[in-house]
């Protein structure tokens, strides 16, 4: 009696990319720790800061990354935009900080966390005249504290704590504000972006999973942020991380609404009319089409 042949599943490898920052950390980990159903796709990741990330999308490194949203408009011909695992800030964001009770001069020394971040992006708006230096996020707050810049932005953890010698000139968002007319849209400050080369379907169930994983996350936060705290992923202690975690990775981290597509789209608008960006865009132009697939299969 013949036997019926075995059907192999094929697996496919994807590289992803995340910041090292407690948010990216917590809305990918349920993949790595195996709580997610990836069917035949696989996930090799690998955490860098943001701006290395931006500049090594930029050079297509990787099927999947997250980025700065101020970036996109750059890559937007090789990467398409998911509409999970994003950090948006609604009322705080980055924070401009100096040493208290200096006085800055209007071409101040200033150190950024990357050229292609959202906060450098309004920065340069804002402060059109400063003098700007780019340095690791970890490495903003000793620069100031040492003098070497009269200014810094910091970004992630890092605003919910910082040297007593410092203190705040300026909230970023305070200048999204201005520049959107005080219409009170959350801050885009980070997404994820996957390559455009990738087939359809397999673009789509990627979205799939990682917004499954931001999910589940969510869901199991208590039990994940104990578990990640124990392997010493996160740079801050259980207290600070729930914080930080209500701000950057919470429920309208695992899919965007209506209101943070129109908050990308005004950003976008920003960029283009300050001649930062080469053409007007609109964000669902950019967007995965998730519909294609049940119409296909329909």
């Amino acid at each position: 009696m013949l036997q019926s042949p075995k059907i192999t599943q094929r697996i496919t490898v994807l590289s992803v990319a995340h910041s090292p920052d407690a948010d990216d950390i917590f809305m990918y980990y349920a993949i790595a720790l195996g709580w997610v159903n990836c069917g035949d796709l696989r996930f090799e990741n690998v955490a860098k800061d943001i701006q290395t990330l931006n500049e090594e999308t930029i050079g297509g490194i990787y099927d999947i990354s997250a980025i700065s949203f101020g970036l996109y408009p750059h890559i937007r011909n090789d990467y398409a935009l998911l509409k999970t695992a994003v950090s948006f800030g609604q009322g705080y964001g980055p924070k401009l900080v100096k040493l208290k009770n200096r006085r800055l001069s209007k071409k101040f020394k200033v150190a950024l966390s990357g050229a292609h971040t959202t906060n450098a992006l309004l920065f340069r708006i804002a402060y059109p005249n400063a003098r700007i230096v780019y340095k690791n996020f970890l490495d903003i707050e000793k620069a100031v504290i040492e003098g070497e810049v009269d200014a810094g932005v910091l970004i992630h953890e890092s605003i919910l704590g910082y040297d007593e010698s410092l203190e705040v000139e300026r909230e970023l968002w305070d200048i999204w504000l201005e520049l959107t007319g005080s219409r009170e849209l959350p801050l885009p400050l980070g997404g994820m972006a996957i390559r455009r080369s990738l087939p359809l379907l397999k673009a789509i169930e990627c979205e799939r999973i990682l917004t499954d994983a931001v999910r589940i996350a969510h869901n199991n936060k208590k039990i994940l942020s104990k578990m990640l705290l124990e392997r010493g992923l996160f740079r801050v202690d259980a207290k600070r991380l729930e914080t930080y975690l209500n701000m950057y990775a919470n429920e309208n981290s695992i899919t965007m609404n209506d209101t943070q597509l129109e908050a990308i789209d005004l950003l976008f608008d920003i960029g283009y009319r300050n001649k930062i960006y080469d053409a007007p865009l609109h964000v669902n132009d950019f967007l995965i089409p998730t519909h294609y697939k049940q119409i296909r299969f329909s």
